[in-house]
């Protein structure tokens, strides 16, 4: 006699279905899904909102402030924050282009400009890590000292730099096929560093050290070197940006940059990067830069007063914060 046949084995539907419901929870599926409504929502406000030009315009503001995400992205993992960002973008362009008018060479005087601002943050880390400062008031004083190194070396007025070789504008304004140079710059930066977020034991330490320095230091982690790294790196990358403005725009003004913090650190916490440290995501923090750029560029095309755009941009920022902060809640409990 025939043993019956064993039943089929049930198919991974739940698995499937646990998978499915961890992605929609994710809080990156909420800004696709924000920034998809707003999309859509656009393409019907204002037939300029999807034509090529402002779809470019948008890559392009997105993409070179982006650079500048991911190094807060990861100090604010570390449990740092650079309120210097755009003051250190302004000091490597006007440096540079201080330099070439001096007669330097424009990648030799752009190398200078991006050790200039790695010097920078190696100052602020040390003040943090070795004096004991906090890191809001170092690079809150950073950020003014900075600013006024940029108005000493131009007089308060713009550097004009229209003799710069086409070879080196190039960064700025040219293209690989279809597809501007700056957007390729930014992606191969955010891949790179979302790779080594995620893979490499170096920055596996940030996130411990972010969590909770004190364990993470009892467990054998120099956390002071991690939280110098961060400092370092993020001052770098806004170094990279700065050079990246002046190849673009052909010119150094003393006063760029100013509110590009708030842009920053609104962009890394909304992709989800948390102010106390231990969480965030290069993925998160590149759509939380999308997400702004686009409802900049929304409320450009439907004529709303600059004033009300600082009023929209803060209330995110505030929005996100107070999102931030309850998600804190809820893991501490």
């Amino acid at each position: 006699m025939t043993a019956p046949p064993m039943p089929a084995e049930p198919e991974a539907r739940p698995d499937l279905k646990h998978l499915v419901s961890r992605f929609l929870r994710m809080r990156e599926t909420g800004l696709i899904l924000i920034l998809l409504v707003l999309v859509v929502a656009m393409s019907f406000a204002s037939p300029h909102f999807l034509t090529l030009a402002n779809i470019e315009a948008m890559a392009m503001v997105f993409a070179v402030e982006g650079i500048v995400v991911v190094g807060m992205t990861i100090l604010l993992i570390s449990g740092g924050i650079d309120l210097s960002v755009g003051s250190v973008t302004a000091l490597s362009m006007v440096l540079a282009g201080w330099l070439y008018l001096q007669g330097i060479d424009p990648w030799l005087a752009s190398g200078i400009a991006i050790l200039a601002s790695i010097a920078t943050g190696a100052v602020m880390g040390v003040l943090v890590t070795k004096v004991g400062l906090n890191h809001f008031v170092v690079t809150l004083a950073v950020m003014v000292i900075a600013r006024g190194v940029c108005l000493l070396l131009t007089g308060g007025r713009p550097l004009g730099l229209y003799s710069l070789p086409s070879e080196f504008k190039f960064i700025g304004q040219g293209s690989i096929g279809p597809i501007p140079l700056v957007i390729v710059i930014f992606l191969v930066v955010v891949i790179a560093f979302d790779f080594m977020l995620r893979r490499t034991t170096a920055f596996r330490k940030v996130f411990y050290t972010g969590s909770n320095e004190k364990a993470a230091a009892y467990s054998g982690i120099r956390t002071k070197h991690a939280i110098f790294f961060t400092t370092v790196l993020c001052s770098a990358l806004a170094g990279v940006a700065g050079i990246i403005y002046m190849a673009r725009f052909g010119s150094a003004q003393p006063t760029f940059g100013i509110g590009m913090e708030l842009n920053v650190i609104a962009a890394a916490v909304i992709g989800g990067a948390s102010l106390k440290g231990g969480s965030g995501t290069i993925f998160g923090a590149t759509l939380g830069a999308i997400l702004l750029s686009v409802v900049s560029s929304s409320l450009t095309l439907l004529d709303v007063s600059v004033y009300w755009q600082d009023i929209v941009r803060g209330s995110i920022l505030l929005v996100a914060l107070l999102v931030d902060h309850y998600l804190s809640r809820r893991r501490t409990v």
